[in-house]
């Protein structure tokens, strides 16, 4: 199998050496230059077309959206976005998804070198997904699966036997990654404001998702915010899972709330879909809808099967509307899934089964 081809854009000489020792270092990427602005970086995308581009925000003489936005109209690539974990910064990210970036790697502000060595391995994960993405013809590359993963038997004991009685206030758990900042916004945006309470782990580091929350907010006739512990999941709104903690679905006679908790990574994920999917089947059984959308790897399969056991609806986004058909194709290949649908049919679906 041919290696990842991967470019590296930054102006830091550090992060530069970091980026390419942690990319170099797998067996299934080659970093072929690395360059320190977007000019020297369109030299090296005309002579060596790579696979994948990283990308930092602000750089000299040009910064990364407007060089993100060129590339995408001149020689759209799969781009993964670089920039501070900051609120002023996720805004910043959440424009470059918006103008074709796959996903993202945040950074902090001090101990670049730390950070980016602690999360080489979702940094690796990041790129190969971004290699998959739709964004030009490719070959699908099969992900790579780790050699240790939690399950959510960390956060939650597996469920048991127990049926959950009908209500009539249904719930939708919602579950994407890479893609999915653009999907969640298509689906939402078609939904009316009266749609059931909905609950939503998106893979994203911390601080994002409240700009993620605030973005859709202002887009939808449905409330959304970050969720917060104890938070009602209630109709005409949504509940976005903060980055950097599972968000699980709790259950007080016919009233759902949500439990926003520290815990160990599941499927390399925290919040995971897994986590969430799980609390709905042992939380809401058969009142709730599941819903898979875009994303690389495996996270949330389980965890849908283990909705559908407990008599919940479930739906996948299809393999043609999906920028990485990963977590679907992994939800439908364990028989979680009683819909697969397009992307733009997503909304009336899950509203349909949540009326049933």
């Amino acid at each position: 199998m041919a290696k990842i081809r991967v470019l590296i854009v930054d102006d830091s000489a550090s992060v530069r050496q970091m980026m390419t020792r942690i990319l170099s270092a797998d067996p299934q990427i080659e970093v072929i230059a690395a360059a320190s602005d977007p000019f020297v970086a369109a030299r090296y995308i005309k002579e060596e077309l790579p696979d994948v581009v990283t990308l930092d925000v602000e750089m000299p003489r040009m910064d990364g959206i407007t060089f993100l936005r060129k590339l995408m109209s001149q020689c759209p690539l799969p781009v993964v976005m670089c920039s501070s974990l900051t609120e002023s910064g996720s805004d910043t990210l959440l424009q470059a998804l918006e103008a074709g970036a796959v996903d993202v790697i945040l950074k902090p502000q001090a101990g670049v070198a730390d950070f980016l060595a602690e999360q080489h391995q979702r940094i690796c994960d990041v790129v190969k997904g971004a290699a998959r993405a739709r964004v030009r013809a490719r070959t699908e590359r099969k992900p790579v699966v780790p050699q240790k993963k939690l399950t959510a038997d960390a956060v939650l004991p597996p469920p048991g036997s127990r049926a959950m009685s009908r209500t009539t206030e249904q719930i939708v758990c919602i579950g994407a990654s890479t893609g999915g900042t653009e999907a969640l916004r298509e689906v939402l945006e078609a939904l009316p404001a009266n749609a059931p309470g909905i609950v939503i782990v998106q893979h994203m580091p911390e601080h994002f998702t409240r700009s993620f929350a605030q973005r859709l907010n202002d887009l939808c006739e449905v409330d959304v915010k970050e969720a917060e512990d104890g938070d009602t999941v209630m109709r005409g709104h949504v509940l976005i899972a903060p980055g950097g903690r599972h968000t699980l679905l709790t259950r007080q006679g016919a009233r759902y709330t949500v439990s926003v908790r520290d815990g160990p990574l599941v499927s390399r994920h925290r919040p995971s879909v897994d986590v969430l999917f799980r609390s709905a089947a042992q939380s809401a059984g058969g009142n709730a809808v599941g819903v898979i959308l875009t994303g690389m790897g495996d996270d949330g399969a389980q965890g849908m099967l283990e909705m559908k056991q407990a008599g919940a609806r479930t739906i996948a986004q299809d393999e043609a509307t999906s920028v990485v058909f990963g977590m679907p194709k992994e939800a439908i290949a364990r028989g979680a899934v009683d819909r697969i649908v397009p992307l733009g049919n997503v909304a009336r679906e899950l509203l349909h089964a949540a009326a049933k």
